[in-house]
């Protein structure tokens, strides 16, 4: 059987083989390129796979792509860019200002926020770590202590009705935020005082400020840049005019939205989601993109589970998979399917985040770093990094470990050989023992068990159950602490459970992650490891969750927000990873990408790859600069 249509309506079709030879054709040509590009196939392959597709008629199988009824969102299949592992459940509106939207296809405002549907001013490449145009043409910082920026807009920005994208309309959305207490606009007055229309196309924003009359963090000034979605002062106005309070306007599902995005919604359900492309799209100017995006669709199937959306990635009904696929390699070296990923090699993807350990320092023997270092030391990194991650992931001893990510940007913002004697690869079960032994923690009652100022070294790790990756990882964690006396129970509850206990400090060591590739890191991931002050909140979800404190590490911090001197910032934060490295409060199990990116070739190519001069980033072509592969694609069967 063959699949033509969309995946939730498909028809199966019995072909006879002078039927299926066009596709078979098509097929055979694609392997042939893809194994020569993926590994140097032999000559002799080569001729075989040459012949088989040269024995076949050649046709466009997707020509007559079939329609299903009128009315269930059904589009031609040459014509839409499937996507899976982003959408999970139906949508509960279109409003960017909502604390529970359930619109990951449309509305994601983070550190690369996607902008198929409303747009931002900027938009983050995590692959330089710079911000590059879209409604805004340029920013500059006013004065050296950046109380002000300025923002110009491009002339050309148009909303989807037609009418001009404006300051005004920048001002407004900043300034409905705030009103309306959304969880970005509270976020947001933390570090920005107003926005202004001078003209326009002209803004500016005025900063926080501390005593010294410096911005207080210009970091997450220049992120909203690249995060905060702009919308329309008139449609904004509309909706406070239907609304009974400003509370009530981030409940207004905005089914009737103004935006500025290359695409609209065209349908949606419990079954999948469509988005179709404006074709009167602003970015078609020559000050932006040039042309409309390639894709006139944007299809989103929700699936029950990963192991369906695999499926259908392997079916070739999905285009681009952000999702976790164990041994991702064998789709393309043993399935021989058209499926690749941004890297060849192992690890595949770019590594933007690091899932840690936490220990909770308030609890007794965790509160030794001796303990803490000695399990860092005992875990065996490599067999996470085979068994866990099936080598998707750098090892540490491939980017020896720091609070820094592996990209190029960050690596270079340290002292290397400064660390070296700090850092630790793993499964040195011997220098942890003598660690320990020599720290005077013993076991002292005979029961294998070590005890430290009279506490038997005893814990429960914890991350949420069905997470797997990150529970095979803890396994190995505690039967490497087994090894020098420590015992360690894995504990998996329901994630719910386990957002409770690490917020609320009821924990002893837990599993978590920090934020990757961003404008605002190193710095955010720093304070998310080592920040005094966020330990202190009764409700916890910003970082350090161990209780960590250390005033050096603090007084660092607090300077680096306002930091822009290269030679100083590589001082400040070689000292800080000397001082996480040292004292051990939480420590990296993997590194991990930001995004999975894995794309299926059957319908469309041209997608972003390592060093194909493009920098366009593996943000499944949907978030930041990463949008800018739907402008690159091309149909395999052209």
């Amino acid at each position: 059987p063959f699949f033509f249509n969309d995946t939730a309506t498909t028809e199966i079709y019995t072909l006879s083989l002078h039927d299926a030879l066009p596709i078979l054709s098509r097929w055979g040509v694609f392997f042939l390129k893809k194994r020569i590009w993926r590994s140097g196939m032999k000559r002799r392959m080569i001729k075989v796979v040459a012949a088989l597709a040269s024995a076949c008629m050649v046709a466009s199988s997707f020509a007559g792509a079939a329609f299903a009824a009128e009315g269930d969102g059904s589009t031609p299949r040459n014509e839409t860019l499937y996507f899976a592992g982003q959408q999970w459940g139906a949508i509960n509106d279109w409003n960017p200002m909502s604390a529970n939207s359930n619109n990951a296809m449309g509305i994601q405002q983070k550190d690369a926020t996607r902008t198929l549907i409303y747009e931002t001013l900027f938009m983050y490449n995590l692959l330089d770590n710079k911000m590059y145009p879209l409604l805004g043409t340029e920013y500059s910082w006013d004065d050296d202590n950046m109380s002000s920026m300025t923002v110009k807009l491009n002339p050309d920005a148009k909303w989807s009705d037609g009418t001009a994208v404006t300051a005004a309309d920048v001002a407004a959305t900043f300034d409905y935020n705030v009103k309306c207490q959304s969880s970005y606009g509270v976020e947001m007055t933390a570090y920005i005082e107003s926005m202004t229309a001078v003209d326009d196309q002209t803004v500016t924003i005025k900063t926080v400020v501390g005593e010294d009359g410096k911005a207080v963090n210009q970091l997450m000034v220049q992120q909203m840049l690249g995060k905060m979605y702009i919308m329309q002062k008139a449609y904004l106005e509309t909706v406070e005019a239907r609304c009974e309070s400003l509370e009530a306007m981030k409940l207004d599902p905005m089914d009737d939205l103004v935006a500025s995005g290359p695409y609209k919604p065209y349908y949606d359900d419990d079954q999948k989601v469509v988005f179709v492309r404006d074709d009167n799209y602003w970015g078609q100017a020559e000050s932006m993109w040039g042309k409309l995006p390639v894709p006139k669709y944007i299809g989103h199937t929700i699936f029950g589970d990963n192991a369906a959306a695999l499926l259908a990635l392997q079916n070739g009904e999905v285009d681009v998979s952000q999702a976790f696929i164990t041994g991702v390699e064998k789709l393309w070296e043993e399935q021989d399917l058209p499926i690749t990923t941004y890297i060849d090699e192992p690890p595949y993807n770019l590594a933007g985040t690091i899932p840690s350990c936490w220990f909770n320092l308030d609890k007794p023997g965790l509160d030794r770093v001796e303990v803490r270092k000695a399990i860092a030391m005992a875990t065996d990194y490599d067999q996470i990094l085979t068994s866990a991650m099936t080598n998707q992931s750098p090892s540490f001893k491939d980017v020896p470990r720091t609070m820094m990510n592996p990209s190029d940007p960050e690596q270079a913002l340290f002292d290397h050989d400064a660390l070296k004697d700090l850092q630790w690869t793993g499964n040195d079960i011997d220098g942890a023992n003598k660690l320990l032994d020599d720290a005077g923690i013993v076991d002292t009652d005979g029961d294998g068990i070590r005890e430290a100022d009279g506490t038997k070294l005893s814990y429960k790790v914890e991350c949420p159950a069905g997470w797997t990756e990150w529970n095979a990882a803890l396994e190995i964690v505690a039967a490497s602490a087994k090894n020098i006396g420590i015992e360690l129970e894995t504990y998996f509850p329901e994630a719910s459970v386990w957002t409770d206990d690490y917020t609320t400090g009821n924990f002893e060591i837990m599993m978590n992650s920090v934020t990757g590739a961003s404008i605002t890191n190193p710095f955010y991931r720093c304070k998310q490891f080592m920040y005094g002050p966020y330990a202190d909140a009764e409700i916890n979800y910003q970082g350090n969750y161990g209780h960590y404190h250390n005033d050096e590490a603090d007084e660092i911090l607090d300077k680096l927000a306002t930091e822009t001197d290269e030679a100083t910032l590589k001082q400040y934060y070689t000292r800080l990873n000397e001082i996480y490295l040292t004292d051990v409060p939480s420590f990296g199990l993997m590194y991990r990408p930001d995004m999975f990116y894995t794309v299926n070739e059957t319908v469309w190519t041209g997608y972003p790859m390592q060093d194909d001069g493009t920098n366009i980033p593996p943000a499944d072509c949907t978030d930041g600069y990463g949008i800018a592969a739907l402008y690159n694609l091309e149909l395999v069967e052209g």
